[in-house]
């Protein structure tokens, strides 16, 4: 088993799981510690870029259930801030939310969900008709995607409470997309330029943001790593959520604590092993409707002729 270190990165989860991948000749196996996880093409690896690709969807499978899992254990959260992280699929004429909700208290990653948008800004005339031609292929995303992404996200962010403060800025449709809830909201607005440092009062969201850019390659400015599928970056995305809460300490000076322990969900610092420690089994364990999605590889790039699902039984 190779040695991990003891403040692990985001991408040593899918180097360990890769690491202790059955091979069909026995041999062993050696993980550069350089192949990009949101890119997995095999480089620097003797493994086959379809086993990369497999144990990132298996990891991403595992993730969600061991964070399902973990939200029913904590207390209901009463402060809620949350955002849209903007990206795109397959290319730039498919952009999408990443829908993200964080415990402000605590830097508790809450839950995501996604909603596909139509490519927007400023475009040459050429570029306007490519987008036109998809469109008429593909058809046009749903205008109210985004209002429907974050009225599930809050779904489950908010369960279980009388009364909820939500911290957003000032999208138009994050109003709308509170109207379902049946608890008391107090909507607090920032306005989406205000300058965005530790006064600012969505500064957990936006510093979730600034670790998701920063630790995946398909999100960084001017990419060529970006994600092929929506499903596949929300599976990544499933991945880093656990790390940001487990492995990844809160501060990095000073006291060794986890947003989890903050919240009471463990009692230390867990590492890639005390992760992948046990399997955990879809039927034992409830998740939200976008998740099940989630995990049944249920979400569809529409540029895509092909989208598996997963419809295994045994390894379900």
């Amino acid at each position: 088993m190779p040695l991990l270190r003891p403040q692990l990165q985001y991408t040593d989860i899918l180097h360990h799981l890769l690491a202790e991948a059955p091979r069909s000749d026995g041999s062993s196996v050696h993980v550069d510690r350089g192949i990009d996880v949101q890119s997995p093409d095999g480089q620097g690896t003797d493994i086959a870029p379809r086993t990369v690709q497999h144990q990132a969807t298996r990891l991403g499978r595992h993730c969600l259930l061991f964070h399902a899992r973990q939200l029913q254990q904590i207390g209901p959260t009463r402060e809620i801030v949350v955002d849209g992280f903007e990206t795109f699929e397959w290319s730039q004429y498919f952009p999408f939310h990443h829908n993200v909700a964080v415990d402000p208290a605590t830097g508790y990653f809450l839950y995501h969900t996604d909603s596909p948008l139509r490519r927007k800004g400023r475009m040459t005339e050429h570029q306007k008709l490519r987008r036109a031609e998809f469109e008429a292929k593909h058809g046009r995303p749903d205008p109210k995607a985004i209002r429907k992404g974050m009225a599930e996200l809050l779904d489950v962010a908010a369960r279980g409470v009388d009364r909820v403060v939500i911290r957003s800025d000032d999208h138009p449709a994050y109003p709308r997309a509170m109207e379902h809830l049946t608890c008391e909201i107090d909507h607090r607005i920032t306005p989406g330029k205000k300058h965005r440092d530790q006064h600012n009062s969505l500064w957990e969201v936006n510093l979730l943001d600034l670790l998701i850019r920063h630790s995946t390659a398909a999100h960084k400015r001017e990419t060529i790593a970006w994600a092929k599928r929506r499903q596949a970056s929300a599976e990544k995305l499933a991945v880093l959520q656990v790390w940001r809460n487990n492995i990844k300490r809160r501060w990095e000076n000073g006291e060794a604590v986890t947003p989890a322990m903050l919240r009471g969900a463990v009692n230390q610092v867990l590492t890639v092993q005390d992760i992948l420690r046990e399997r955990i089994f879809r039927t034992r364990t409830e998740l939200p409707e976008c998740w099940n999605r989630y995990y049944e590889c249920g979400v569809v790039t529409a540029a895509l002729p092909v989208n598996l699902r997963h419809e295994l039984k045994y390894a379900f």
